[in-house]
């Protein structure tokens, strides 16, 4: 395995920097998450690591060694890809090993290794099958399988779940943690999907129109965001944000007043900013709860079983959810006042940057 320092690195495509100035170490054995939303340069870190692409700034590294000279056949790295890209006239054996092949492998080393990865991810009963025959799910096995077989220093997953129903999804989230666990890999893996950065990654990079936003791991990032970005990006449901006015700065904290003319206190400081100044209030879901504060009406009521979400129009036309536990007694077209959670709201300038807190 690998340990990978990238530094200063950048890409551009004409007039578009797809990547910039972007540093960033990952250790060895570690698994992180590139996500971000579509066009955000997440494939294209991912392809300059490979090799796929050539930066046009920064150097990048494999435990200290540059390896921006090397062509991707010789950096060591396996690539798993959105599309399963398996050779359809092949067997699952063939198709894993196939690249064993080509590097003169011997049958016997190329066997064992084939062998092995098909225990690893349970298809060893699909090893006479061609494409054709195997489901999404194991087809992605497959396609991982044959990354294996290469025993390579670092594993790239480009949004390799994308084609999987949701079901399918859920179920290999839970093989991909396992399958790192026991190899105790280096790996990186590109998503749009919050969902699996959260569920898989050690620690996650967020990235916006080329740039790292953050990187922290999947409790740093939800509980202590550094702008509005990442924690409208990071969550599902997504944070509500609540336009407020500063009032005053407290031994308590930051005093603002919410729709309506009520005021709360909040755990931040607003030094630099002045009183009457626009802020945006961040909550979520779970820490918006019934009680006086903010009078709204209720616009829509999703049950989801162990949760319902309440969506409620506060004054000036903000969308708010309320998450509540089980049912809800809310219903279209309610009155509903709503509270933040004091301690757990966060707060963000006009630049979008959070307002400092205090340690937890």
């Amino acid at each position: 395995m690998a340990r990978l320092t990238l530094k200063g690195l950048g890409k551009r495509f004409g007039t578009v920097e797809a990547v910039r100035d972007l540093d960033l170490e990952i250790a060895d054995g570690e698994f992180v998450v590139f996500v971000g939303p579509s066009g955000c340069g997440k494939s294209t870190l991912l392809r300059l690591i490979a090799g796929l692409e050539e930066a046009d700034a920064g150097s990048l590294a494999f435990d200290g060694e540059p390896v921006d000279h090397l062509p991707p056949a010789e950096r060591g790295v396996a690539m798993v890809f959105q599309s399963y890209a398996l050779y359809p006239h092949m067997t699952v054996f063939d198709n894993m090993a196939f690249g064993l092949r080509l590097g003169r492998l011997g049958r016997g080393e190329i066997a064992a290794r084939v062998e092995a990865a098909a225990r690893i991810l349970k298809i060893e009963s699909l090893l006479g099958r061609k494409p054709r025959q195997l489901s999404g799910g194991q087809r992605q096995r497959v396609a991982i399988g044959r990354a294996i077989v290469r025993e390579p220093r670092v594993f790239l997953f480009d949004e390799p779940l994308s084609n999987l129903d949701a079901g399918l999804r859920a179920e290999m989230r839970i093989e991909l943690a396992r399958l790192h666990r026991r190899l105790r890999a280096t790996m990186v893996y590109v998503t749009h999907d919050q969902m699996e950065a959260m569920t898989l990654a050690r620690r996650i990079v967020v990235l916006n129109e080329g740039r790292a936003e953050q990187v922290g791991t999947p409790r740093e990032l939800y509980e202590s965001p550094v702008n509005r970005f990442v924690a409208g990006f990071i969550g599902a449901p997504r944070m509500n944000f609540i336009e407020v006015t500063l009032r005053h700065a407290g031994d308590a904290g930051v005093v603002v007043e919410l729709p309506g003319g009520s005021h709360i206190t909040i755990p931040a400081d607003s030094r630099g900013i002045d009183p009457g100044a626009p802020l945006a209030l961040g909550v979520r879901p779970e820490h918006l709860t019934r009680g006086p504060g903010i009078v709204g009406e209720v616009a829509a009521v999703e049950p989801l079983g162990a949760e319902t979400l309440v969506h409620v129009e506060l004054p000036g036309g903000t969308l708010a959810i309320l998450s509540e536990r089980g049912r809800s007694t809310a219903h279209p077209g309610d009155r509903l006042e709503v509270v933040p959670s004091e301690a757990h709201c966060h707060l963000f300038d006009a630049a979008g940057r959070a307002l400092p807190r205090p340690d937890p």
